[in-house]
């Protein structure tokens, strides 16, 4: 396939070298163009201006929020003017709202332009070998048209409906879920701390056992050693539990682990750990048990 990417941090970037690994024709674009750059020595093209990257079987957005994605996609000369009606299909992969990808599906529709949803689950490295998972919602013929991108892209492509704003809802509920892992964890890690357990001995129990996914087994070594690179960071983590807890209110769900979570986040980046990976919410549980000062 022809596909043009919006958007390259650390995911944009992972998921154009997968579908290059993948035979596929990638056009890349992003704000700025420094990060960009990196991607033309894989074989990547690099587009001079949006609407280059648009020209294509489809265009993928991977940016970091709702406003981001309401500039690129609806601004002056973004996605919405620059796609061909019936021809070229946008692809929402960002995690934003559901209500902005309702509006999205609107407004495309509007004007006979074909429009999908499909967030992630996976960290950058997944991305990289071709090992997320892709949550598509929409029309299901342009589900069936983008499997060759999603296949390069995944391990495996869950169709959650046809309404593409399903499958963020999906999305950021499965972060949640992760997310209360992650606090749990830290959590319980204080506790055997605490008790004189070994954190190897006890880590190495929980992740091969109750925590034996592949969702949840790449953050055990980095809570273990506390090395907290940034692949998700806790800002981003923080706009996710917000995203919840909104869609929540509207479907008028109460969700009170949610808040705690919002909450802890909220602590770890007053900590000062603001630009670090969201594992790094494990250590306020520690911090609050007096394990760390």
């Amino acid at each position: 396939m022809d596909i043009g990417i919006i958007g390259l941090g650390h995911m944009g970037q992972a998921m154009a070298r997968s579908l290059l690994r993948g035979g596929h024709q990638v056009s890349v674009w992003n704000r700025s163009r420094d990060k960009a750059e990196p991607l033309r020595a894989a074989g990547a093209h690099v587009a001079d201006a949006l609407v280059d990257a648009c020209r294509g079987d489809a265009v993928i957005t991977m940016l970091s929020d709702d406003d981001a994605v309401e500039q690129v996609v609806c601004g002056p000369h973004g996605v919405l003017d620059a796609l061909e009606p019936n021809r070229v299909i946008h692809v929402s992969m960002s995690t934003i709202s559901p209500a902005l990808v309702r509006c999205l599906a609107e407004r495309h529709g509007e004007r006979n332009q074909s429009f999908l949803s499909a967030p992630v689950l996976g960290r950058p490295a997944a991305a990289e070998q071709g090992e997320l998972f892709v949550l598509a919602a929409g029309d299901a013929d342009l589900v069936d048209v983008m499997r060759p991108a999603f296949d390069s892209l995944g391990q495996h492509t869950f169709v959650i409906g046809d309404t593409p704003e399903a499958a963020n809802l999906v999305k950021v509920a499965c972060n949640a879920l992760v997310a209360t892992i992650i606090d749990a964890v830290g959590e319980t890690l204080a506790l055997a701390i605490k008790a004189g357990i070994a954190p190897k001995a006890f880590l190495d129990v929980v992740m091969t056992t109750a925590l034996g996914s592949p969702l949840y087994q790449p953050y055990g070594e980095p809570i273990l050693h506390r090395r907290f690179e940034p692949g998700f960071r806790l800002p981003l983590a923080l706009k996710d539990m917000e995203l919840v807890l909104a869609t929540g209110k509207e479907l008028v769900v109460p969700m009170p682990i949610v808040s705690l979570l919002r909450d802890h986040l909220l602590e770890a980046i007053a900590a000062g750990d603001g630009d670090l990976d969201w594992a790094a919410m494990s250590l306020v549980p520690q911090r609050e048990a007096g394990l760390l000062h």
